[in-house]
């Protein structure tokens, strides 16, 4: 099958815009100017593309894909301006599912009105004495109600505040209860809701960074296969679980199915839940949070995974824990050599607040950062969630992405849905528009760590559009079938404000397959 898309603003490798793209199955096979095109007999299919935008498929490098799933099926709080408001959608819920178990998702007591979260009673009140579950937008703490709270047993456990909020040990019982009450009907549902709304948003590969705070083997084996098929975005699976020998860690991952023991191997926790770890307290409570994990643990983890040819990593945000990663990092390239090291591509996520040394750490043993922009987005600035954690000095200096880049340290961008939606353009435009100016990238940085950057960190080919790359794109308009203006020596989208309106995908394809054609385009 031969399609010519022409008419249109084509992002090839090179940085240069074409007019037209020539696909023969599952591979790009010319890119040109219009006048230029194949045509006739040789071409089986024409699309007019009308002034739209074709870019190569995006790469989200950090998802959970049945937590995403779930919330887009469950009740969503992000929106909500008071405990009270919260409070009512959650009983609404309760009388919509008649005793079902609740699951209400990415609250923000910071942008409520009485600035604290919601209490067991409350929920009790609310759910008619039912299971409510509802984490943080974090997903590193949540309010329960009394029913959850004692099917969890997480009264007995750390982190339980004593009114309903459950943190680290109280926090992973919570989740694993809620979640292993899961059908595999309702995470087939769940999965479906998430594959097709990551089509949608224009996204071809997704990395599940999975763990057992937060979900089951048998979890992240159904992603893996959910991702198989042909009319999804492909998908590749992570597993945050510690390995101190390369035998263990290479039967694992055969067993599970995954790239590495990375992803969400907790390091420490987050700034909205006060559990990140710091160098220094929080400038609204007198501790500096929770280091979860040793520097000889992170060595002997770093050396299993490398000599089982595996990627290894891990959560981590605050100072304190990236300068214990960094650490144990240095301590196992002293083990296996700098070289070995390197040649796997270990990855951490979030990397949110590094010092210099932790920086040229990671530039020096090929590590890469795995980073989410939307954070700085949504809580970043002087008078955002983040200067209120950690004041403004340390808030601007999160999320660095010029500083990492310039560094030479290799980024990917993502979400970390649920915690901020799906949705790279959003990413990538909060990457050209960080608070900090000095930590701002260039539209075309931003689109190459969010496209070509997640499938090398992947080991996959794709997120480029060169004659020869796989068939993987996506065509852009600005919703109502007009063209978005982009940049002649581009070919990318103008995002000239923080609130420029965003591209929307008209049409994705992933190796030659339609995942996704908007109705009516």
């Amino acid at each position: 099958m031969r399609t010519l898309l022409r008419g249109g603003v084509v992002a090839a490798a090179d940085g240069a815009a074409a007019a037209a793209m020539l696909v023969e199955d599952d591979r790009v096979t010319w890119l040109g100017p219009d006048d230029e095109a194949p045509g006739g007999d040789t071409v089986d299919e024409v699309v007019e593309l009308g002034g739209a935008l074709v870019t190569p498929g995006f790469c989200d490098a950090h998802v959970h894909l049945t937590m995403t799933g779930q919330g887009l099926d469950g009740v969503d709080l992000s929106g909500t301006s008071s405990v009270a408001e919260a409070l009512r959608l959650v009983e609404d819920a309760a009388r919509r599912t008649r005793g079902r178990p609740i699951y209400a998702h990415s609250w923000d007591e910071t942008r409520w009105a009485e600035q604290r979260p919601v209490t067991s009673a409350e929920l009790d009140r609310a759910s008619y004495g039912g299971v409510v579950y509802m984490p943080r937008v974090d997903a590193h703490s949540a309010s329960v109600s009394t029913a959850m709270a004692t099917i969890a047993r997480a009264r007995d456990l750390d982190g339980w505040d004593g009114v309903g909020v459950v943190r680290r040990d109280a926090f992973a019982a919570v989740t694993n209860a809620f979640t292993s009450s899961m059908t595999p009907a309702d995470r087939e549902r769940h999965l479906e809701l998430a594959l097709r709304t990551a089509a949608r948003r224009g996204l071809t590969l997704l990395h599940e960074t999975g763990a057992s705070h937060l979900t089951s083997h048998d979890d992240i084996r159904h992603v893996l296969e959910a991702g198989q098929r042909p009319d999804v975005p492909d998908v590749v699976t992570y597993w945050g679980e510690l390995a101190d020998d390369s035998t263990t860690a290479a039967e694992l991952a055969e067993f599970l199915g995954v790239l590495g023991l990375a992803g969400d191997l907790c390091a420490d926790g987050s700034f909205g839940s006060f559990t990140a770890h710091l160098q220094e307290a929080y400038a609204e409570e007198p501790h500096t949070g929770y280091g979860y994990l040793t520097a000889e643990q992170v060595r002997d983890h770093a050396v299993a995974c490398t000599r089982a040819g595996l990627q290894a990593g891990g959560h981590v945000i605050g100072d304190a824990a990236l300068r214990t990663m960094a650490q144990g990092f240095r301590a196992a390239a002293d083990v296996v050599g700098l070289e070995a090291l390197r040649a796997v591509r270990h990855r951490w996520e979030h990397v949110e607040l590094p010092d210099p040394d932790v920086v040229a750490t990671m530039a020096e043993l090929g590590i890469w950062a795995s980073v989410q922009p939307m954070f700085d987005g949504l809580w970043g600035g002087e008078d955002g969630m983040y200067a209120a954690r950690l004041g403004v000095e340390r808030a601007l200096r999160a999320v660095p992405l010029r500083t990492l880049l310039d560094a030479g340290v290799h980024v990917a961008l993502g979400s970390d849905s649920p915690v901020t939606p799906l949705g790279p353009w959003a990413a990538v435009r909060a990457a050209a528009w960080h608070h900090n100016p000095g930590q701002r990238l260039t539209v075309a940085e931003a689109v190459a760590a969010h496209t070509r950057a997640g499938y090398e960190l992947a080991g996959r080919e794709g997120g480029e559009l060169r004659v020869g790359a796989p068939a993987t794109y996506v065509v852009w308009d600005d919703g109502s079938g007009h063209p978005v203006r982009t940049d002649p020596a581009t070919g990318l989208p103008v995002l000239d404000a923080p609130d420029h309106p965003l591209p929307v995908a008209r049409r994705t394809v992933v190796a030659g397959v339609t995942a996704y054609q908007r109705e009516g385009a």
